[in-house]
């Protein structure tokens, strides 16, 4: 398919990408997956070569989607994985490349459920939660935690369990609803080890400073170890939360350890730059 003529030495992997998409199409519209699975590795080789990636990436998407229909989901999950980081690495500052990439997570992760795998489709979760964060769709995120929480708690890895406490919280707060991030608090009580554990405390004293708008206790805590340590979406929501109305005024000593000025250094970064995780 890839042509050169004698003015035009360069490859012409545009249209073998066409062509290959083409035969893509015929191969399932015959129900002959394998073939199509490979015309569609192909089309996305071409489109990889001519650096149309996200062309690229919906070509290994569909692969991906080819191999679950013929049940082979390992091999299913690796192509929809690549394909979903490739929208990740070459996102635009249009908004539907970090939503296909969530998607894809989730297709991911249901296939991974339905086989009772709950470990690889909490992972798989986890990265399109942190993904909503990365976009500030704080709403979809708290969806998307309750759900990833569960099935550590069903599959017993209750610290993990801790830490998706900790990211609820901040992303209800976020929300600006207290309310919501108590209630995360309280039903984690239930976990086994939860209740006066560092997070548990951690949390309460967030949740008092954040209720009682003491600055210097919400800074304490989101600046602590425990939290600017997390997973960097989380950490720096983390970083950026503030109390609200303002909050009571921070001591000189406090400010003199980089308190206000800290929180605006991270405002200023790069937002959410450091990959997926």
């Amino acid at each position: 398919i890839l042509k050169t003529g004698f003015l035009k030495w360069k490859p012409d992997y545009d249209s073998a990408a066409s062509e290959y998409a083409k035969a893509a199409v015929a191969f399932k519209n015959a129900k002959q997956l394998e073939e199509a699975k490979e015309a569609y590795l192909q089309e996305a080789e071409a489109h990889t070569n001519n650096r149309t990636l996200f062309h690229a990436a919906k070509a290994l998407e569909q692969a991906g989607m080819m191999l679950k229909d013929m049940q082979r989901l390992p091999e299913a999950i690796q192509y929809i994985e690549k394909a979903s980081l490739m929208y990740v690495e070459n996102v635009t500052s249009q908004q539907n490349d970090f939503t296909k990439a969530v998607d894809l997570y989730q297709k991911a992760a249901s296939v991974f459920e339905n086989e009772e795998r709950l470990r690889q489709a909490a992972e798989l979760l986890g990265k399109a939660s942190r993904l909503l964060v990365r976009q500030r769709k704080f709403n979809e995120a708290a969806v998307s935690l309750v759900k990833e929480k569960n099935m550590y708690k069903e599959i017993e890895n209750y610290p993990t369990c801790f830490k998706k406490t900790i990211a609820q919280v901040l992303v209800h707060l976020h929300r600006g609803d207290y309310v919501a991030a108590d209630k995360c608090v309280r039903e984690s009580y239930s976990i086994p080890g939860f209740s006066g554990s560092e997070d548990c405390v951690a949390m309460e004293q967030l949740l008092q400073g954040y209720d009682e708008q003491d600055e210097d206790q919400v800074y304490r805590v989101c600046n602590s170890p425990l939290l600017k340590y997390m997973d960097n979406d989380y950490a720096k929501l983390a970083l950026s939360l503030k109390v609200p109305g303002g909050g009571k005024k921070k001591s000189p000593a406090a400010a003199g350890e980089g308190g206000p000025s800290a929180t605006v250094s991270v405002e200023e970064e790069d937002e959410y730059a450091g990959g997926l995780c």
